[in-house]
């Protein structure tokens, strides 16, 4: 099938011309990433031995909020790689400037932004970002979005903004949440079903289990999330260099995962797999493609 991942980061070395935030090395080691540099060459090598046609590149919060290598491997490869630009979220004017200028970049497909971190996490909530909902709107730019603890908040936005597509980041999880304890947040995410504007990315699923491969204690999560939302609107994604190192496993196992033990049709999977995020994102897929 024609399969699609919608979150990979790739980086370059660090340098003093390209230098890192500063803490990112120790938040790697925290979160699990690999610190050497993933390459867009490298990806594609991953891509062509697992059967992964395509690939959204998350520009890596280590560097900044540039997202020209992204859009070098993207110019590349323009039928594998993708872009979800960030930008700069705290400065309507700079920000605004960034977004109109994405807008008629064709690498682009839309942006990514963060609330996780201390430094963003109220953004969402004290009028910082309101300024990003209409402009994306007007845009016609999908927002990945990493907000985990502001779910009615992002269910308030797509009511307000029905034009707006919402992609909510790794199924709306806390970050180290674990086995059954990321049942609380999956159902708060699940619940926002009823705005037919926001999707979910089924991602980076093994690292929320603490069993071996494939991870059948939470699996049952996984599907609950898809029927409810609708497989047309959940993405699978793989946020690949946090799983080759902390977990073992190879970007062929994260597909199977799916494809062979995750227990949904054919239909389904066809759409979680990568037709529902190229629709979403407006990345078409021709016919031959979707079957080849």
């Amino acid at each position: 099938m024609f399969i699609v991942d919608s979150q990979i980061h790739i980086w370059k070395e660090e340098t003093p011309d390209r230098p890192w935030i500063p803490g990112a090395r120790e938040r790697m080691v925290l979160n699990g990433h690999r610190l050497e540099p993933f390459t867009y060459e490298e990806c594609l090598e991953h891509m062509d031995s697992a059967g992964v046609n395509r690939v959204c590149i998350v520009p890596p919060s280590w560097e900044g909020d540039r997202v020209d290598y992204g859009i070098e491997a993207s110019e590349k490869h323009p039928d594998r790689f993708c872009v979800m630009a960030r930008v700069v979220q705290n400065d309507p004017v700079e920000g605004a400037a960034m977004m109109r200028d994405f807008a008629t970049v064709d690498a682009i497909k839309g942006l990514r932004l963060t609330f996780h971190r201390p430094q963003d996490r109220n953004w969402m909530i004290d009028g910082t970002c309101d300024w990003i909902w209409p402009l994306a709107e007007e845009l016609q730019l999908p927002l990945m979005i990493h907000a985990p603890i502001w779910k009615a908040e992002m269910g308030a936005i797509a009511a307000r903004h029905p034009g707006l597509k919402l992609i909510i980041d790794h199924m709306g999880i806390l970050a180290r949440s674990v086995d059954d304890a990321i049942g609380y947040w999956m159902d708060e995410t699940a619940d926002l079903h009823v705005h037919p504007n926001i999707h979910v990315k089924v991602s980076a699923v093994p690292g929320y289990s603490t069993h071996p491969y494939p991870y059948e204690n939470i699996n049952g999560y996984v599907r609950k999330m898809i029927e409810r939302m609708g497989p047309d609107r959940c993405f699978w994604g793989t946020d690949l260099t946090r799983l080759m190192d902390a977990k073992g496993l190879t970007y062929l196992q994260t597909v199977e995962h799916f494809t062979k033990h995750m227990g949904l049709s054919q239909e389904a999977l066809e759409q979680v797999m990568g037709l529902g995020i190229c629709k979403a994102l407006d990345w078409p897929v021709t016919a031959e493609q979707a079957a080849a």
